[in-house]
């Protein structure tokens, strides 16, 4: 695919477009994340593109237009969406419409959770280049695990750990850029690593971020519109995607693309997609694994999600790794205690298999070395790290199960109001 213009990249990284990743088999891992192709990862530069801007490239296919709005909520999984269908009236029509040549479903990141795949959109880059490449993970330069998320360590420049522009700062010079999300998100940390670009307009209900839309998308000439709902997540972890509280909140959801279908400009694109999906995971089936001996042995920091756990071990007697045999001890225990509930695999072997994508230097490091993903319903924790309240979480997500990769990407076109001239 042809290279994107205006992303500066130092020499020594390849830009996750200049040709897909082939992944293996490695280790038994499924299929890498279609970076470059259908991804997270493709969709802001997708739309960035069908408005017509200079360095872009349209890998979906979308349509061309004057302003585009792109939804993403948060933990919205493809198959949810379709379990769910008979809450969703709205979308379910979209559904029916038939979307053309556009993907009805794209791959989330690797790991399939918030922090790493909402930097793959914000930035169109695969994790192995932004570097979000978990919930939290080993700083090496702190030799301490840092949070990619809501608690940011202060040891972490957010430009520094991800240096490259946005979609949004790259667009800001050709179109009127706006993000629409919660007041919170406004200066987070992970706003400025990973989604900065453009202005900010804060909204605390689904309502009031409507309007904000509407009113961003008034005035005349191209414009880019990000807007998050993080409300069905939140649902999701505190009692599950099969509750009636998701349920709500999926109604809620559905009436809000409603709302800006008729709110927003006439003929504006509007695409709804996700981060990652969702599954429940059984009280009985969160387990502490620090309280095994022999799956912690060697092991220096544990960082990562529930269902996707990051192990970095102590550093050998020739002080240039971990120890080899210390490191297939680990996989062993990890595999006689779980067997084919889970995948257990290296560093070299994510890499190799392109769950990443191409991984830079800076981030090597970032990333376990050995890692443990999730096969099904089967959360696993460190107590001593995690607080016990952790536990409590219901809805998961992070591992490479269709529940959690596959997320929608529906495109319609707005019939709202007419645009004012000016």
């Amino acid at each position: 695919m042809p290279e994107e213009r205006r992303l500066t990249i130092p020499a020594a990284v390849t830009p996750s477009h200049a040709a897909p990743v082939q992944a293996g088999r490695t280790a038994d891992l499924p299929p890498a994340p279609a970076y470059g192709r259908r991804s997270v990862a493709d969709v802001l530069t997708s739309a960035a593109a069908s408005l017509g801007l200079d360095g872009f490239t349209n890998t979906l296919g979308l349509p061309a237009a004057s302003r585009v709005c792109v939804v993403v909520a948060d933990g919205l999984g493809r198959n949810l969406l379709k379990q769910k269908s008979a809450h969703t009236p709205f979308l379910r029509s979209v559904i029916q419409a038939g979307q053309g040549e556009v993907p009805v479903w794209l791959d989330s990141a690797f790991p399939s959770t918030t922090a790493a795949a909402l930097a793959c959109f914000g930035t169109g880059l695969p994790p192995g280049q932004h570097g979000m490449v978990g919930y939290d993970v080993l700083d090496p330069e702190q030799d301490k695990v840092v949070n990619m998320l809501g608690n940011w360590d202060a040891g972490v420049d957010p430009l520094a750990w991800q240096p490259f522009p946005t979609v949004l700062e790259r667009a800001a010079g050709q179109a009127a850029v706006t993000t629409v999300s919660l007041p919170q998100f406004g200066d987070s940390p992970m706003t400025r690593a990973a989604l900065r670009g453009g202005t900010f307009v804060a909204g605390t209900t689904s309502h009031a971020r409507t309007e904000a839309a509407a009113e961003a998308l008034a005035a005349p000439g191209p414009a880019l519109l990000y807007f998050y709902l993080n409300e069905l997540d939140k649902a999701g972890h505190r009692y599950g995607c099969q509750s009636e509280s998701w349920e709500h909140q999926l109604e809620e959801l559905d009436a809000t693309m409603k709302r800006l279908n008729a709110s927003l400009p006439a003929g504006t694109t509007i695409l709804l997609t996700a981060d990652h999906g969702m599954l429940d995971v059984p009280e009985q089936q969160r387990i502490d694994f620090s309280a095994d001996p022999a799956l912690v042995e060697g092991v220096r920091h544990t960082a990562g999600e529930p269902r996707m756990v990051h192990l970095y071990l102590e550093t050998g007697a020739d002080g240039t790794g971990p120890d080899a045999g210390a490191r297939e001890r680990l996989l062993a225990a990890w595999r006689t205690r779980f067997g084919t509930r889970i995948w257990a695999f290296t560093r070299e072997d994510a890499i190799a298999a392109g769950l990443f994508g191409p991984v830079r230097p800076a981030v090597e490091g970032r990333i376990g070395d050995v890692m443990i993903a999730a096969r099904d319903e089967l959360a696993l924790y460190d107590t001593r790290r995690v607080r016990p309240t952790a536990m409590e979480v219901v809805g998961q997500h992070g591992s490479l199960t269709k529940a959690e990769r596959e997320v929608p990407l529906l495109c319609f076109t707005a019939g709202g109001r007419s645009v004012r001239r000016g």
